[in-house]
């Protein structure tokens, strides 16, 4: 068997999650060679205080994505959620592993607190829109700042910048090993995840069979079809900005149940749905419940966030 390169950002979490890939790829090709090759990307290379000013996920992937259609690596690992919902012409998704938890968390300064307990006028770090928008809307009283960085940069600002607490995904913290720092986890329902959160993406070369034969093994359907319906609702929204708006799908017994939300910047306004569909139709169906939100109001919403 010929070895193979797998190309990823440099940061600790896209480490970790590399290694997922790779130790997934050994189990089952014990005899493969396998090389990682870490990168820095343009938005890694940028000032935290100047990543507020980046528009679009490609500034994070581009390069890793150059090198792979180049031939200098033959796959490349990411966090699916930073993948553009347009991919550069001649790669695909070759495989979607198990997929880690999808929700957000809390991580308070002072242990145990949730967002009900902070205190008023608390001080709460992210730099997702998304989530600004939903913290606003559970409490008008709170202040949420930016915050930027990988996720130990995050955890070390709570302290640094004396803030009450952050919001990060779970799923990050639980790879890195920093689980104990989760004060609270808010469920699906509390504040909706965004598109395809927890999920690795595996990118390939639309044509080269030998490793899209190797990733088959790794693919995970029940992940495929829940992220294939969420970037199908992101891609229906248009852009790759960051919007407050967020998509989580589940599937069971065959069915496939997609539920989202729109919001307003300061979170007064939401508009919210949820629909089903067989498996079969998962990108129909994102589309289908984005369409329907954008007719109800979330395509003023949407404006209005991206033109304040």
């Amino acid at each position: 068997m010929k070895g193979i390169r797998i190309g990823t950002r440099k940061s600790r979490l896209a480490i970790a999650q590399t290694d997922i890939v790779t130790g997934m790829i050994r189990s089952r090709f014990p005899a493969i060679r396998v090389e990682v090759v870490p990168m820095n990307t343009a938005g890694d290379r940028l000032p935290l205080e100047r990543r507020a000013e980046v528009e679009g996920k490609a500034v994070f992937t581009e390069e890793v994505e150059i090198a792979l259609i180049g031939g200098a690596i033959d796959l490349a690992v990411h966090s699916m959620k930073d993948l553009p919902n347009e991919l550069a012409e001649g790669l695909a998704i070759g495989a979607t592993p198990a997929r880690g938890d999808v929700r957000d968390v809390l991580v308070a300064k002072k242990d145990g607190s949730t967002i009900s307990t902070l205190r008023r006028g608390a001080v709460i770090g992210t730099s997702s829109i998304r989530r600004k928008a939903q913290l606003r809307s559970m409490r008008d009283d709170i202040s949420v700042v930016d915050l930027h960085g990988n996720v130990d940069t995050r955890l070390l600002r709570i302290e640094r910048e004396n803030l009450d607490a952050i919001v990060i995904a779970a799923a990050g913290l639980e790879r890195l090993g920093e689980s104990r720092r989760i004060s609270q986890y808010f469920s699906p329902h509390e504040m909706v995840p965004a598109p395809c959160q927890g999920a690795i993406a595996v990118e390939v070369r639309e044509e080269d069979e030998y490793v899209g034969s190797l990733l088959s093994g790794i693919d995970d359907e029940r992940v495929r079809a829940e992220t294939t319906c969420e970037r199908s609702f992101a891609r229906a929204l248009g852009g790759d900005c960051d919007v407050p708006a967020g998509a989580s799908a589940a599937l069971d017994a065959g069915t496939l149940k997609l539920s989202a939300i729109i919001l307003s910047p300061d979170g007064g306004t939401i508009v919210k749905g949820s629909a089903t569909s067989e498996v079969t139709n998962a990108e129909g169906l994102g589309t289908q419940l984005a369409r329907q939100l954008l007719r109800d109001g979330g395509d003023e919403l949407l404006r209005g966030a991206r033109n304040p």
